[in-house]
């Protein structure tokens, strides 16, 4: 995820037949890293040994590069946002117990092009309030996605997810939001996950960008840690997020980083 920028955006990029093919293989291998790391989430384990398998499945089995290694000096290879943590929470000692919820956000660089997808898992069996959360961002990821098409605006796209999100009586983070990506992390646009219908920019084929809701059972305000980078709920409500790198094609979209066999 990105965190919003007043910035005058820069030029949005259209990728090649070719820059498209390295994009699906870096989706496909960010999808891979999420479901090998799948069976090690359980009940007792670390986040920085998630952090650890995941770093090791990148760089040994996939030959490529964790992309938020030491991005913007950020310390470790994976995020991983437990219960109320909103993103980019740093893997470290704590284990994960009985009840706990956990986005883990996984970005693999291959051959010069990023793949960008996160996934919640489960610890045992959660609250209804946790499931709940979780299950609505899941549900806003899927109405964002399907929206994506030539000639539709983000706009429309943010308005649909803030708009379902509130009918549910949760509320959508503004301070961070999609992102266009590619050669770069973080490239334009903004995929802002609230606004209105009709306005901001206008898809169109060779756009790539994530769709990433994060969606609070409580309010929408959120706070920076000490640490420069976990960010949480002020009310200490519980978070959830799900994402997706997704291709605009000249009819509607592709999902570059669905797992083999999945459907959204």
């Amino acid at each position: 995820m990105f965190q919003r920028s007043p910035q005058k955006p820069k030029s949005i990029t259209r990728k090649t037949a070719e820059e498209i093919e390295k994009m699906r293989v870096a989706g496909r291998l960010a999808a891979e890293v999420l479901d090998m790391i799948g069976p090690h989430v359980v009940e007792g384990v670390t986040t920085e040994e998630l952090d650890q398998l995941c770093h090791d499945f990148i760089v040994n089995v996939q030959e490529a590069i964790p992309a938020p290694l030491n991005y913007r000096g950020f310390p470790k290879s994976i995020c991983t946002s437990v219960n109320h943590v909103v993103c980019h929470g740093i893997p470290g000692p704590k284990k994960l117990k009985k009840g706990d919820v956990v986005n883990l956000d996984i970005t693999v660089i291959k051959d010069g092009f990023h793949g960008d997808t996160s996934r919640m898992f489960q610890i045992g069996t959660p609250s209804v309030a946790a499931q709940r959360v979780t299950r609505i961002a899941y549900e806003c990821l899927c109405i964002g996605v399907q929206m994506v098409r030539p000639g539709i605006r983000l706009g429309d796209i943010g308005h649909a997810i803030q708009k379902y999100a509130e009918s549910h009586h949760c509320s959508v983070v503004r301070e961070y939001c999609g992102h266009g990506i590619g050669r770069d992390f973080h490239e334009e646009p903004q995929v802002l996950h609230y606004g209105e219908p009709g306005v901001g920019v206008e898809l169109f084929p060779g756009m790539t960008f994530t769709i990433e809701p994060m969606i609070n059972a409580g309010k929408r305000h959120v706070k920076l840690l000490s640490d420069g980078w976990t960010v949480v709920t002020k009310d200490h409500s519980l978070s959830a997020q799900w994402e997706h790198t997704v291709l605009v094609t000249e009819t509607s979209h592709e999902i570059l980083t669905l797992s083999p066999g999945t459907t959204l």
